[in-house]
């Protein structure tokens, strides 16, 4: 766990984003977005939802697509000055807990 500041204000962009866990099946729609140098791609999970989820969780077989690791694009909205406890990253982006216990992604670029 890593302390960061917040020196830019971020708002959560969907208020219910997709989740899945390891070994769900993906099905992506051949989408793809290339964020700040990262590359995200457009899945729909088991249950119909659909986001944005980064190019390295899928994972790619003959049987068809599935989910490598546990994942939730759930974003925190946060303020500037704001101090996060930061657990994870990928994709320029950072898994953060606020000091009330809510998470979610945190761009990099808004953090030090």
């Amino acid at each position: 766990m890593i302390r960061k500041t917040v020196t830019a204000d971020h708002e959560a962009s969907y208020p219910d984003p997709i989740s899945v866990k390891q070994g769900d099946v993906l099905r992506l729609t051949g989408e793809d977005y290339n964020w700040d140098g990262h590359l995200w791609l457009w899945a729909i999970n088991e249950q119909g939802k659909t986001g944005w989820i980064p190019d390295t969780l899928a994972s790619r077989t003959a049987d068809g697509c599935f989910a490598q690791k546990d994942y939730s694009a759930m974003e925190l909205t946060c303020v500037t000055g704001q101090v996060l406890e930061s657990f994870d990253t990928t994709h320029g982006w950072a898994w953060c807990r606020s000091k009330d216990g809510n998470e979610g992604w945190v761009p990099l670029k808004n953090l030090s």
